[in-house]
């Protein structure tokens, strides 16, 4: 069955790789147009120059990531792990929008330098900041999502700004693989000749990765030089293929599980088959979008692979072991346990209260200040949005990461928030001119069918934390691909949806601001009622069964509270999610490592961090505003990787 599997995906791909050559060109000049072209005929030359290209670089851009995939979750010890988590796509995406907008003379050439060097550079940023915890997978990762999202929130904020020159930056981020020729064929292969090589020398101590840390250095290894180094291999191989082809995503995860579940278990045999199956996926792909480019017309590659593989991954989630990160990896200490006073909770007060103040009253700077008319008509619904979003996303980034166990879990991997986000965008095709009533049903509907489906297909492993992640990942890539799609369609609504995404709270209204503070009120109320539950599941599985703990009931119930937060928070000001993942590691790493005490300072912290960002982005480029999720990005991600290295 399993060889049957791989077979039929061989089959399928090459015949429809024949079946696309044919059609451009006759079979019988197929000997010669393989080696040269008549520059008399067309059909000749776009055969020779765009044709196989293309091909072979689907090829070579499919083997790359599965290969990269496999070394990372290797290394790191996690299914999540992929070429995207160390943020080597978003510093590419970076490169490649600073060189178009201020190095346009540098030609293609040198975008792609660009973007290669953004992706390294941010790989080796990541690599310095977990190197103070001796390279610990959970501390590679985090530090990964926080640069990664630093760089988008950069390149988001540039494309605000310059939507129509970056118009062409949307298309190259959504990989698309019919603009390359025999140069990005001739860039790439020496270079992955290159990197195999080193895999294959580094083949023994990288199979030892896969065991605790403990014992590695009891078998004398060097694991912090062998785990850099291998690092550094998979970053410079993921940015080269970054650089030639884009953003193509769901390859890098699914093509290593796919091999684990076909039998390979050994390292050597998972990354020959991961590199076989990632370049047979992507060559399937493209050479569909090449069909359905002859009968209605050409859309991105990285989107075929996304919307084709998510429900395969899908049906084999529900097949794979249950699998849990290392327990020393889950959710490490980094600070000794502090007690949260009376005192402590007012000074916290205080502090919001005037944050609050200045928020309300001051002018287009602090050196200002306005009157009460225009506070009441304009300010208080969006710093009244601002709080409550930031307290609902901070709170249900702490029950997330606490049911899971998982340092790293946080509202945008279960893809809720984006759920209700694409339901939104979604309606805005289907239902032309004022559909804002119909915006809050769509935004429930979208995230109540992401939550019900994350609890069917995490159902047979029993809620398995590893399997929910999974699938919400699974379900990121899904809506973030609907959504690519509609910013390179060309709608002139683009501005206005890129600005909501971001997180923008300038166009609340009363209403809305009123309803959700008292949905956020109502929900944050519930939250100390799982206290109990808070405090056990982060022990794992065995431990909460064995005191007696309902593991299915308390799960889900944590799920729907956290889904619901997450729900409101985004219909309000879009899909917020750094601050989930950012506040419960605040008040972890201020030492509160208790359930109610660190979910207090986290919401704290939520909302404070949200309205320092809504108050800043309204008076930094005055009369301009920035919106608020990306200068919270922006406030919380240095302060954060500091003391992520500090710890």
């Amino acid at each position: 069955m399993k060889s049957l599997i791989l077979g039929l995906l061989l089959l399928t791909a090459l015949l429809l790789t024949l079946s696309n050559f044919q059609h451009q060109l006759a079979l019988p000049l197929w000997r010669r147009a393989f080696f040269t072209a008549d520059e008399l005929d067309v059909n000749q030359m776009l055969f020779y120059y765009s044709l196989l290209p293309r091909t072979l670089l689907a090829l070579l851009v499919g083997a790359g990531l599965g290969l990269v995939g496999v070394l990372f979750q290797q290394i790191l010890r996690n299914p999540l792990a992929e070429p995207s988590t160390l943020g080597v796509a978003a510093g590419a995406q970076l490169g490649l929008t600073l060189a178009t907008l201020y190095a346009s003379s540098w030609g293609e050439t040198g975008q792609q330098l660009a973007a290669l060097a953004g992706a390294i550079l941010v790989g080796v940023l990541v690599l310095l900041v977990a190197s103070g915890r001796r390279m610990s997978p959970v501390t590679l990762i985090l530090a990964g999502l926080m640069v990664g999202l630093y760089c988008a929130a950069v390149k988001n904020l540039l494309a605000l700004f310059h939507h129509d020159q970056l118009k062409s930056l949307f298309i190259w981020s959504s990989g698309m693989l019919n603009q390359n020729d025999w140069s990005n064929v001739s860039f790439l292969w020496p270079r992955m000749l290159l990197a195999l090589l080193l895999v294959v020398v580094m083949i023994r101590p990288l199979n030892l990765l896969g065991l605790e840390d403990s014992v590695v250095r009891n078998l004398g290894m060097r694991l912090m030089l062998v785990r850099f180094t291998g690092l550094m291999v998979a970053v410079a191989l993921s940015a080269i293929l970054v650089s030639v082809a884009g953003v193509i995503g769901f390859i890098g995860l699914f093509a290593p599980l796919m091999a684990k579940l076909l039998g390979a278990r050994r390292l050597g045999a998972r990354l020959a088959l991961s590199a076989l199956i990632g370049a047979l996926l992507l060559l399937l792909s493209d050479q569909l979008v090449i069909v359905l480019a002859r009968v209605w017309l050409e859309i991105p590659t990285g989107a075929v692979t996304a919307l084709a593989g998510a429900p395969l991954m899908l049906w084999l989630l529900s097949r794979l072991r249950h699998q849990q990160l290392s327990a020393s990896d889950r959710n490490p200490p980094l600070r000794t346990e502090r007690a949260l006073t009376p005192l402590m909770i007012a000074g916290i007060f205080l502090l919001l209260l005037l944050m609050v103040i200045l928020a309300l009253f001051s002018g287009d700077g602090l050196s200002r200040w306005i009157d009460t008319q225009a506070v009441w008509q304009f300010r208080w619904p969006r710093i009244l949005a601002a709080l409550a979003a930031g307290a609902m996303l901070a709170a249900s980034g702490t029950l997330i990461q606490r049911m899971t166990g998982n340092a790293m879990a946080s509202p945008e991997v279960l893809g809720v928030s984006a759920g209700a986000a694409c339901a939104i965008v979604l309606l805005m095709f289907i239902v032309p001119g004022d559909n804002s009533a119909w915006q809050f049903p769509a935004g429930c509907l979208g995230a109540a069918l992401t939550m019900l489906l994350i609890l069917l297909l995490a159902k047979r492993g029993g809620l398995s934390p590893t399997r929910m992640l999974l699938t919400g990942v699974v379900l990121s890539t899904v809506y973030g691909t609907f959504l690519t799609l509609f910013l390179v369609s060309g709608d002139p609504r683009i501005s206005s949806v890129l600005s909501w995404l971001a997180g923008s709270t300038y166009r609340v209204s009363a209403s809305q601001a009123i309803w959700t503070a008292a949905l956020a009120l109502l929900l944050l109320l519930l939250t100390p009622l799982m206290a109990r539950w808070l405090t056990i599941l982060p022990l794992g599985s065995v431990t909460a069964q064995a005191v007696g703990l309902p593991l299915r009931r308390s799960r889900m119930l944590i799920l729907l509270l956290a889904s619901a937060m997450i729900a409101a928070a985004t219909l309000c000001v879009g899909p917020l999610s750094f601050v989930g993942l950012m506040a419960p590691h605040l008040a972890r790493m201020a030492g509160f490592q208790r359930a109610l005490p660190q979910l207090l300072v986290a919401i704290l912290a939520g909302a404070g961090l949200m309205l320092l960002a809504d108050a800043l982005g309204r008076v930094m480029i005055f009369p301009y505003q920035i919106p608020a999720g990306l200068l919270a990005t922006f406030i919380g991600a240095p302060w954060f990787i500091w003391l992520l290295r500090r710890a």
